[in-house]
């Protein structure tokens, strides 16, 4: 990943391969559209092109203005399931009991995002979001909204492969949560290095990143 020039940031989006790391995540602006259902599906998929349009405006309309913009960061989501049963099944995948594929795509839940460095702010997102609906026609523009998070204390571990092979990543990192005397708090979040669209499965870098809390 490229410099953001915070290396404080650059240190969050540049964990190594198969190391689980302990991380205090900062407050940091995001864009972010809520949905549900597969993330091979259409409403997944209108979501990032409607991040990335807004994301991308924005930059350039701050260089126009100024002369120089924050570069443009890569996607992030946050999953979740709702239900016993749907979460039951998410807590044997945690634990090595089941695998991705047992689990009903069509129950996650999901939180698309796209972190904004500074000096982007709310007012230049909702310039952009104005500007981009004027060009293109995307339903996720009307769910876009900006807003300030601090996601805290975290585990991580860097995923390289296929998002269908992340079972070990994810069983290795609750593992480590476990040993640490802590427990999962908050949503599962992966931030995606790579894209699937030119890269390769099998060197696709996933970070998966879990919230923590003392056990």
């Amino acid at each position: 990943m490229k410099s953001t020039g915070d290396p404080t940031i650059d240190a969050l989006y540049a964990a190594p391969r198969g190391t689980i790391e302990f991380v205090d995540v900062p407050e940091m602006g995001f864009l972010a559209i809520d949905g549900q259902g597969d993330p091979q599906g259409e409403a997944f998929r209108d979501a990032t092109q409607a991040l990335y349009a807004v994301s991308y405006g924005a930059h350039f309309a701050l260089k126009k203005a100024t002369g120089a913009a924050p570069r443009v960061m890569g996607l992030e989501a946050l999953w979740w399931v709702a239900g016993a049963d749907a979460q039951a099944t998410m807590e044997q995948i945690a634990a090595g009991a089941a695998a991705l594929s047992e689990s009903d795509r069509g129950q996650w839940r999901w939180r698309a995002m796209t972190m904004q460095l500074p000096p982007i702010d709310g007012p230049v997102i909702e310039q952009a979001v104005i500007e981009t609906r004027a060009k293109k026609d995307l339903a996720s523009l009307d769910s876009v909204r900006y807003e300030r998070w601090a996601e805290g204390p975290c585990a991580q571990i860097m995923h390289v492969g296929p998002y269908a092979t992340e079972t070990s990543s994810i069983v290795a990192l609750h593992q480590a949560i476990a040993g640490h005397g802590s427990k999962p708090s908050g949503r599962h979040h992966e931030i995606y290095l790579g894209d699937p669209r030119t890269s390769a499965p099998e060197v696709l870098r996933t970070i998966i990143r879990q919230p923590v809390k003392p056990a």
